[in-house]
């Protein structure tokens, strides 16, 4: 959903996300909302600006939202809460789940399948009955014995009961793995008083069917958990039974981080995929371009089309020398064989088996884990490269890092060769944001930037460059890659900069015979014929010209509120995904005052107030003939609205894609001062925990580390701090690092706000400030009172508004999912006084 379409819900839950500090200008949005009416809900363990514009606020503390979610899933089924008329017919509620799938109830706190050697789970019994579904994410494998059952989706449909009766169907499985999480539960495990609870849960319940709808908004808070990916899912579970996807109003909004996050994702920083949701190439299962596809190609469903995506790119990247003879280059692309996160990156360097690194756009020294460790691994390279705008303290941690102060090592024992080059600010160079609507804006060069300071398009464009030209007269095959590359982008002006326009109408894609732009994805095949660097941004730069980024026309106040002439949303320029859930299944509005598109009988095709996020002219009555194979689109009714899942149906429970469950299930964060009150397993099973000398974790309810610790944002500074602590005018706003303590441990310890606190964990000690405030609140868990710190995580040694950097309390653990760390929930212990500095000579 849009940000602007907050204003039409009647119901907005902000949950993981300080929303009004963080994103003050999609807050602006709830504003309005609240002001037509809406109900808005905070959940938070701290009581922020967001609160107090809130109508109901539930403290909950840190890592325990699946339990407060699963908690709603259970009150709308038990009590018959669910917006039925939409559920039934576009979710796979009623569908048959294979006979031996065990939940963590039956299991001892686990899900069926699982491999304890490997430390993983095998997906067979969480499949539709008789079938293997594939995944609609980017990686499309299957973890099952027989993948090649995925086929079957084309022979038929998923066997259903639509009476709901059958005990293996997602209905029944889902009202027995949430029965535990009752109003009681909820409170004995999040802290949320039960009342509190109840009255959020019958909140979202009001506001759902024909005539009302309701959001649901997170960010960091959620994804920053071993369970991250499963809080996501348990909010979608909820949206999915309360009929909130694909309408006005309705939807789960991620608040991206800053202004390009969602563009990083897109076009990836990720090492595990392709531009636009396509899978990297794994070397052990897709040696070729013809196994790849075999692997990846979902046969029913949109992602059918995924040859045509992946061939275009190849003929992007490699132009005349990818053929259909060397298939199309794939050869050339890198083949992942493990995990290639920070992570892992950060053990190799400690470990000598990385030799050099460039940190673009990123201060690792502050934004990683355990950021002890990190420094350890930076001082293991060879060479670092750090691109950024400021002197950061990834470039400086060899004469004034942690490792330095407190005399683990001195500058002159730290080989690293560092580069510091100086980067652009967006106002120095031309390109695109995508923010958190999937919204890509041009933004123009303003000015040049200082001295020798360079966009990162243009210092990786020279970089590449001229590395081709020393390997121009290479022979070797390994050199391959570079030499077949194009970067035949034309350059503007004396410093030589490549054209962002350019690089766009390459993402947009190009018929390679004349380079004429395509006007959108569905122009693109899969025999060399289409170029294309991101096929869910095409459209974007349909024709020369055309630069539809640049768009700048805004609805008045007679138009429809879906700003289709403001800036370019993927795919299609759709507001709202999915959207053909936004009519019934006979494809009339659901009512009047929530239409969005609607199937118009006289002239054979979807239209309305939005792109229809659908087959044009695929009427609602059509129907799969299953007497003969279906594939693609061929194979979803004209009543499925999810195109791009295998059956055309949101996935409440999903049989594929996710690494620890087809469905939520409460786990404790890995260190946290609670036992599971649900099972016997603690915390999530799946979770990466790396067992490494400094990386040393703490015990279930360990009281050397009594505390919950959790990291934030302040709206005074961005991330890791560069372009606000690096600026007196902004570094004034919020000048030193802090914690915030809750009077009753701020009085049992006796501290006093601006006294000098030490917060530890076994990784390591920082000093700050302390900041007593009613923010946070005492929790009573499971009978037991437990505190909760926090601590903002800006802050470092360099620039002008300093502190201790509050990652070197945290440690490396991560979602088994997405490598995402668990920051916003760890135990800690906290005392009054002040560090010893090696170089300061402080005493403790």
């Amino acid at each position: 959903m849009s940000q602007w379409d907050l204003v039409n819900s009647d119901v907005i839950l902000v949950m993981g996300s300080n929303m009004a500090e963080n994103h003050p200008i999609a807050f602006r949005f709830v504003v309005e909302a609240k002001q037509r009416g809406a109900t808005i809900i905070h959940v938070d363990p701290r009581f922020t600006r967001t609160s107090a514009l809130a109508d109901i606020y539930a403290p909950i503390r840190s890592g325990t939202d699946i339990a407060f979610l699963g908690g709603i899933v259970r009150y709308l089924l038990e009590n018959d809460l669910w917006f039925r008329e939409y559920a039934l017919p576009y979710t796979n509620l009623s569908t048959i789940i294979e006979d031996g799938f065990q939940a963590p109830e039956e299991f001892d706190g686990l899900f069926s399948g699982w491999d304890e050697e490997k430390h993983s789970y095998k997906m067979d019994s969480w499949q539709y009955e008789g079938m293997v579904v594939p995944t609609a994410n980017a990686d499309h494998s299957v973890e099952v014995s027989d993948p090649e059952k995925k086929h079957e989706m084309t022979k038929r449909p998923p066997r259903r009961d639509e009476t709901l009766q059958d005990p293996n169907c997602v209905y029944q499985i889902m009202r027995r793995r949430f029965a535990a999480y009752t109003p009681e539960m909820v409170e004995r495990v999040t802290g949320c008083p039960k009342e509190s609870f109840v009255k959020i849960a019958e909140a979202m319940a009001k506001n759902s069917g024909r005539e009302r709808t309701g959001a649901v908004c997170y960010a960091l808070g959620w994804t920053h958990h071993t369970t991250g990916s499963q809080m996501i899912r348990a909010a979608t579970i909820m949206q999915g039974l309360l009929g909130n996807m694909g309408r006005p109003g309705g939807g789960v909004l991620a608040l991206r981080g800053h202004c390009s996050i969602q563009g990083s994702t897109d076009i990836p920083t990720l090492y595990e995929m392709l531009p636009t949701y396509l899978a990297q190439p794994k070397a052990a299962k897709h040696p070729t371009l013809e196994t790849y596809l075999e692997e990846e190609t979902v046969p029913t469903g949109w992602w059918t089309n995924l040859p045509k995506y992946m061939v275009s790119l190849l003929k992007a990247w490699y132009g005349e020398h990818a053929t259909k003879e060397n298939e199309f280059g794939y050869q050339w692309l890198p083949k992942i064989v493990g995990d290639h996160s920070q992570f892992p990156m950060t053990f190799a360097m400690t470990d000598g088996f990385m030799r050099g690194m460039f940190v673009i756009g990123q201060n690792t020294v502050v934004g990683g884990m355990n950021a002890k460790l990190v420094q350890k691994g930076l001082a293991g390279l060879d060479w670092l490269v750090v691109r950024d705008s400021h002197e950061v303290e990834t470039a400086t941690f060899w004469k004034k890092g942690t490792l330095i102060s407190e005399g683990e090592m001195k500058p002159e024992d730290i080989a690293t060769e560092i580069f510091l080059m100086p980067a652009s600010l967006p106002g120095e160079k031309a390109g695109t944001f995508t923010n958190t609507q999937r919204l890509v804006q041009w933004h123009d060069k303003v000015v040049d930037g200082p001295g020798d300071s360079r966009s990162d398009l243009s210092f990786v464009f020279h970089l590449a460059r001229r590395l081709k030209e020393l390997y121009a007269e290479s022979t070797e095959k390994r050199d391959e890659p570079i030499r077949k590359l194009t970067l035949d982008y034309p350059v503007i002006g004396p410093l030589e900069d490549p054209d962002s326009e350019a690089v766009l109408q390459e993402i947009n894609g190009y018929t390679t015979a004349d380079r004429k732009l395509v006007s959108g994805f569905k122009a693109l095949k899969d025999d060399g014929s289409t170029a294309c660097g991101g096929w869910a941004y095409s459209g974007l730069f349909p024709e020369e010209g055309k630069n539809l980024t640049r768009s700048r026309k805004a609805d008045g106040p007679d138009g429809n509120g879906a700003h289709h002439g403001w800036a370019f949303a993927w795919p299609s320029n759709r507001r709202t995904l999915y959207n053909r859930a936004s009519a019934d299944p006979e494809g009339k509005p659901w009512s009047e005052r929530k239409k969005m598109i609607w199937w118009d009988e006289a002239e054979g095709k979807w239209t309305g107030l939005d792109i229809p996020d659908y087959v044009e002219d695929k009427a609602p009555g059509y129907r799969p003939d299953w007497s003969k194979e279906q594939t693609g689109m061929d194979a979803i009714s004209g009543s499925d609205p999810f195109i791009m899942m295998p059956d055309g149906r949101m996935a409440l429970f999903t049989p594929a894609g996710l690494k620890d469950g087809p469905l939520p299930a409460h786990y404790e964060p890995v260190e946290t001062p609670a036992k599971n009150a649900f099972y016997k397993a603690q915390s999530n099973p799946a979770a990466k925990r790396f067992h490494r000398k400094g990386n040393a974790l703490h015990e279930v309810a360990d009281k050397q580390y009594p505390y919950a610790l959790t990291t934030y944002r302040l709206t005074e500074h961005h991330t890791a701090g560069a372009p606000t602590r690096g600026v007196p005018t902004t570094a004034e706003l919020q000048p030193e690092s802090f914690a915030e303590i809750p009077p009753e441990l701020a009085e049992k310890l006796g501290v006093r706000t601006l006294d000098w606190v030490v917060l530890s964990t076994k990784r390591g000690e920082v000093e700050t400030r302390a900041m007593v405030t009613e923010r946070l609140r005492p929790l009573t868990i499971d009978g037991s009172t437990v505190y909760e710190i926090g601590m903002p995580w800006h802050f470092g040694w360099a620039g002008y508004a300093t502190g201790d950097i509050a990652n070197i309390l945290t440690s490396i653990v991560a979602d088994p999912n997405v490598s995402m760390h668990e920051a916003k929930a760890l135990t800690c212990n906290l005392r009054k006084g002040r560090l010893r500095r090696h170089h300061e000579g402080v005493e403790a």
